[in-house]
């Protein structure tokens, strides 16, 4: 089986003649990280022949390309994308469009792929064709000292479960939306269109929910590839504002909008909305414990009832109860809500 494996691999290597991986790496003021992370792309035991690696310099404001300017002399597989301070979102967008690999990984700056760990997840890829390879991870902490616990066993056999794209979704956990913990087909990105949402933040959330509508094979592994950097300080969603407010209410409304994008089963037309439901109890939680000006919060509340003005939520009392709120009196249902919290965590 192994052999079989190997030769098909092979074969469809000759027959293709082009580049197995594009690895986009956007990078803006990360200078205490960055190097480790381009670091560990090349601790992979793969050809640098067949990959290439998209440094997205996004304007950064302190010396991240600098402590890099080595390794970029070292690799002729590195190109560089230099723009302004554009966005995450719009950072990853313009790796895509470079992009020449069969597959993209697109892991953040802060962030370790773990020593050996790609190499069977691309070759996988590669010989089912599978549209996106979800791999699992481990958190870190901002010294780079793993505070899971992983399995004490190494892996003998990895195993792969193949799912459609609706099974994908109806295992999605709406807060593990990461899109540095999986592969995706170049192909399968470009010619359904998707894309990140610009200049926001949370835009993971949007993306990869079309991904998995669109999306016709998955292969899910609990093979581990990736070091996550866990509430680092500095970090895009370490804090939060009306600004990042302002990205979460649009990331609601772009994955709202996604129910009509084809004719959705009753089954994952439920799964979408319990989604975008946890996704605005994130907006809320976040608000109350971070926005402590009345002003504030009700700015908050008024724009997710503009920029989702259909928005309702209907599984149980309590979605019924909160759209009712949301609706009829939003002002009154942040306050209430903030002044409640401050007694139940007290």
């Amino acid at each position: 089986m192994y052999i079989s494996s190997v030769i098909c691999i092979f074969a469809m290597k000759s027959k293709r003649n082009g580049m197995d991986l594009s690895i986009i790496v956007p990078v803006y003021n990360v200078e205490k990280y960055v190097r480790a992370c381009i670091e560990s792309i090349y601790r992979q035991g793969i050809d640098e022949n067949r990959f290439e690696v998209i440094i997205v310099n996004d304007g950064t404001q302190d010396h991240s390309m600098e402590v890099i300017a080595d390794i970029i002399g070292q690799h002729p597989n590195i190109s560089i994308i230099n723009q302004d301070n554009l966005s995450l979102s719009v950072a990853r967008n313009n790796g895509i469009a470079k992009a020449k690999g069969l597959y993209i990984l697109m892991p953040d700056s802060d962030d370790l792929l773990i020593d050996n760990s790609l190499a069977v997840l691309l070759d996988k890829a590669i010989e089912t064709e599978a549209d996106i390879v979800v791999a699992n991870y481990l958190r870190i902490n901002e010294e780079g000292h793993i505070i899971d616990s992983p399995p004490i066993h190494e892996e003998t056999e990895i195993e792969f479960k193949e799912m459609n794209g609706d099974e994908l979704l109806l295992n999605l956990d709406p807060n593990q939306c990461h899109v540095w913990r999986r592969l995706y087909k170049r192909s399968f990105i470009i010619d359904n269109q998707i894309s990140f949402v610009p200049k926001i933040n949370f835009q993971d959330v949007p993306f990869m929910h079309e991904c998995y509508l669109k999306a016709q094979k998955g292969l899910v592994t609990q093979h581990y590839l990736y070091l996550y950097r866990f509430n680092r300080s500095g970090a895009a969603t370490a804090s939060f504002s009306l600004e990042k407010a302002r990205s979460l209410c649009t990331a609601i409304a772009k994955t709202w909008e996604l129910r009509k994008i084809r004719d959705l089963s009753p089954k994952i037309m439920h799964k979408m909305e319990e989604d975008v439901y946890i996704t605005f109890s994130l907006l809320i939680y976040r608000t109350l414990f971070s926005i402590t000006k009345i002003s504030g919060r009700n700015q908050v509340i008024d724009m997710i009832n503009e920029y989702v003005p259909d928005l309702r939520f209907t599984h149980g009392f309590r979605q019924k109860l909160t759209t009712f709120m949301l609706k009829k009196m939003p002002h009154f249902y942040i306050n209430f809500y903030y002044y409640y919290s401050l007694v139940a965590y007290k």
